[in-house]
Parts: structure tokens; sequence; C-alpha cells
């Protein structure tokens, strides 16, 4: 996400323009047509979680276990994805859950062609949904592989970009509904970071909903740990334990002699089933 691939300056400029629980069952008719498919229960966390560029050291973790983060997210993969992940392994990934940390997947994906700056994997219209397709195949891989099982959510990021470019941002619709089929086809949850002026709210305002993201991560800078009073767009939109909300980025702390340069997330929605 931007906070993780932008210096600070450049984020904001970007932004300007543009306590664990299982669930049988929640949020399903949000994540999938194929109503013949069983799911896993759904593993919810609600609570505080952070998100950094680089996972930490599992000795890191552990210092950091405090009880004031519960939930951390990681870059799971995608060609745009912005830093090495030497501590991410399938290892780290048990010896953390074991701990009791509550993992979010995010994957770094292709970028729409009218977004500035440059990014490795850019769509267009013409490669959309193939890009799509294989972007969500590999994430599913890549969690997979850590350890991540089915049922697990993914959530796609993107980027700011110039909504009102319709072409731009009709590429950008096909490339997340044929990234979250290719996850719901493998039973993984679809899931999506998006800032609340531009990739967000392009989401949240397709006339079409067919086959978006049942997880909705946003990015609103307004330092209020919540995913309900600020919330900015349709109340009866992702309910039912299907929000995150960035609320605070940039934040040096301090736990156990480990320092490390955060985001803040208000959770309370879907996390990594593991173990």
């Amino acid at each position: 996400m931007s906070s993780h691939r932008q210096s600070k300056k450049r984020r904001y400029l970007t932004w300007g323009v543009a306590g664990a629980a299982v669930v049988a069952g929640a949020g399903i008719a949000a994540q999938t047509s194929m109503a013949a498919t069983t799911w896993p229960a759904q593993r919810t966390f609600t609570g505080r979680a952070f998100d950094a560029c680089t996972a930490p050291s599992l000795a890191a973790m552990k210092a950091w276990n405090t009880g004031f983060y519960g939930g951390a997210a990681v870059y799971v993969g995608g060609k745009n994805r912005g830093c090495t992940q030497a501590n991410l392994t399938a290892s780290w990934v048990k010896s953390v859950s074991a701990a009791g940390w509550k993992l979010i997947p995010l994957y770094v994906g292709a970028q729409p062609s009218c977004q500035t700056g440059s990014s490795p994997e850019k769509m267009t219209a013409a490669t959309a949904a193939s890009l799509g397709t294989s972007d969500g195949a590999d994430a599913v891989a890549k969690a997979s592989a850590l350890g991540m099982k089915a049922g697990s959510p993914v959530y796609l990021d993107m980027e700011a970009y110039d909504i009102t470019n319709k072409a731009c941002n009709d590429a950008v619709l096909t490339y997340v509904r044929a990234f979250d089929k290719a996850l719901r086809a493998k039973t993984y949850r679809s899931g999506y970071y998006g800032f609340t002026s531009s990739s967000a709210k392009a989401i949240a305002n397709a006339t079409d909903r067919t086959d978006l993201p049942g997880n909705m991560w946003y990015a609103l800078w307004d330092k209020k740990n919540t995913t309900t009073t600020d919330w900015p767009f349709k109340a009866t939109q992702w309910t039912d334990h299907s929000r995150g909300h960035q609320y605070l980025v940039n934040s040096k702390e301090s736990r156990g002699g480990y320092t490390i340069t955060v985001d803040r997330d208000a959770w309370d929605g879907p996390v990594a089933i593991t173990g």
C-alpha cells in the first residue's frame, strides 16, 4: 500500500488527489455466488492491527506481543510489492500464529495505467482480465505456501488513481473481478485495500456489484480507531465483520527493545486461517 511504496510526502499528495473469533459462514454471501461451494468457517479478528513494509523478525513479533496490537498485515506477494520479505516464511507464520498473532495477507497486484508513478506491473483494458486471473492464482499460491489455508482472505492492494478516467476505472474493475474470481475458485475470500477518495470509492460506488470484494480495508488517515463512526460508504456495505480501517501512518513505535515504523489499523474482519 502507499504507506510502504511511496515516500511520506508522496503519500499525502496521492491521498489528496485521488479480539479473535471464528464465525461460521460469516460474510460468505458477499464473497461468492458459487452457492454449492463448501466454505471453511471465517476466522475473524476485532481489534487493533498494524502493517509494516517488511514482516518483522520473530524476535520483534514476540517483543511486540503486548496486547496493544493483535493483528499484523503481511505482504505475501505481487510484482509491485515494495519490500523484500526475508522473515516471511511458513515457519514464521506458524510461530507468530502460535504466539497469538492474527495475520492479514496483502497482495500488491497490477496497478492502473492512469496511476501516477511507475510500477513493474500495470494493467490495460486489453490485459486487465488475464492479469487479474493470473495474479489471483498467484496470490492463492503464495498464501498457501506460507501456511495460510483455504478460507483465508487475501487483500488486493490498489493504490490511488484517477477514478474519473472511465476507461482506466473500467479496467480496474475488470481486473478486480477476475482477481476475486480466481481467489474464490480456490476457496479463498476476497479483500481489497484502497483509498476512500479513489480506489476504494471506485469499488464502493460501482453499479454492478458482481464479483466485487467481500471485505473492504479503507485508507482514511483521520487517526480514529474505528470501522464504524467514520465509515465513508453506505451503511449497508461490508457489514458482518468485513471491514478494516488504516487510520494512522508512519508511526515509529518501540516495544521490547524493537523499533518499527508501522501503519495502524482498526480491524473487524477476516484474517488468515493458520495452524
